[in-house]
């Protein structure tokens, strides 16, 4: 990656964590999330398909953001099956947390 000569220079986040080596950690944990996503995303129903979000995830727990109360309503009842799914492809997980995420006024 070529040096950044003006450090005001807008830099896209996927290059930031490349070129960072500390931030190494964190590239890996946004790559186990999105992986994560993918695996479940054929479980929820069409409709939520595309408004559902891979979120944080840690040592014990992955956090599933959503749209709106009525689809965190409908993903927990769906989490036994995402458990299972994770846990057939080799990414067990503890706890799996769901989060209203509404997109910020304009």
């Amino acid at each position: 990656m070529p040096p950044f000569t003006n450090p005001r220079q807008a830099v896209p986040v996927a290059t930031a964590l490349d070129g960072a080596a500390g931030l190494a950690p964190l590239r890996e944990r946004l790559a186990e999330s999105s992986a994560r996503l993918e695996i479940i995303r054929p479980l929820l129903p069409p409709a939520l398909r595309t408004g559902v979000v891979a979120g944080p995830i840690d040592e014990s727990q992955w956090c599933l953001l959503v749209p709106n109360p009525a689809a965190a309503a409908k993903v927990r009842q769906l989490l036994p099956a995402f458990r299972l799914a994770l846990e057939a492809h080799g990414r067990p997980v503890a706890d799996i947390r769901i989060r209203v995420h509404r997109e910020p006024a304009r």
